[in-house]
């Protein structure tokens, strides 16, 4: 029998089964996944739950393009920098329409206090206009054809999936990654193996909203610095106090 190598299998696969398929593939490779018990993660999960259990999306938006918008807007921004810029860019174009006939400067002249402006401008002005003539005006619903507009990476596409269109998604940031290493749910190098630990971990029908849960517990218990792991909901309960990977991580 012939045999097809993954990276080809891969490129014909939408993009639910080739996430599936890592997950798998992660498995039949005996990597570690969970470095801590299942009753641990369960914990962990109604800890989640009880501390926020109605999370909301962070940035400010009202359909899927303000919001594919304000995630691209947020690299290396923090998202209440995103929520104070936002109102005046949508006021004067929150459609993929009205962005595409904006000039490069003025989106760049709105957005500066963000950060790249330069480049975030430029890749909003040209995902707007391929949005328009590829999509007919609309967000594109599938990971493939999210990641091929310009500035659109997999945490980004994830994030659009997940909450605009409620595709069972998990997007690393940098809030997930440090409570995934820190909490033992991954020893990942990358954010990509990150991401298949955290999928494998908790069940698929709650990812779009551990996701969330994870970031505002991460920002309200958990920060990278001046972490108090006694004080912390879940690093108490997980006996972090004197862990070295922890230590190092925060």
């Amino acid at each position: 029998m012939k045999r097809v190598s993954c990276k080809r299998a891969n490129h014909r696969l939408d993009s639910y089964s080739r996430y599936s398929i890592a997950i798998i593939g992660s498995l039949l490779c005996n990597i570690e996944l969970n470095l801590i018990s299942k009753p641990q993660v369960k914990k962990i999960a109604q800890i989640l739950e009880d501390c926020f259990p109605n999370p909301q999306v962070p940035l400010d938006h009202k359909d899927p393009f303000t919001l594919l918008i304000a995630v691209l807007l947020s690299a290396r921004c923090t998202d209440e920098r995103v929520n104070l810029i936002t109102p005046e860019l949508f006021r004067l174009a929150d459609t993929p329409q009205k962005m595409s006939k904006l000039p490069v400067e003025t989106i760049q002249k709105v957005i500066r206090p963000c950060g790249l402006s330069p480049q975030k401008a430029k890749a909003i002005s040209n995902l707007s206009k391929l949005i328009v003539q590829n999509h007919r005006g609309k967000v594109p619903q599938t990971f493939e054809e999210l990641e091929e507009l310009p500035g659109v990476g997999h945490k980004t596409a994830s994030v659009v999936m997940a909450q605009a269109f409620d595709n069972p998604a998990f997007p690393v940031d940098t809030h997930i990654e440090r409570l995934a290493k820190r909490w033992g749910l991954s020893s990942g190098k990358n954010v990509k193996q990150i991401e298949t630990d955290l999928k494998h971990a908790f069940p698929m029908t709650s990812w779009n909203k551990i996701h969330l849960q994870m970031i505002y517990f991460g920002r309200s218990y958990c920060p990278a610095r001046n972490h108090a792991p006694d004080k912390c909901p879940i690093c108490s309960q997980l006996d972090l106090k004197t862990s070295p990977k922890s230590s190092k991580q925060s």
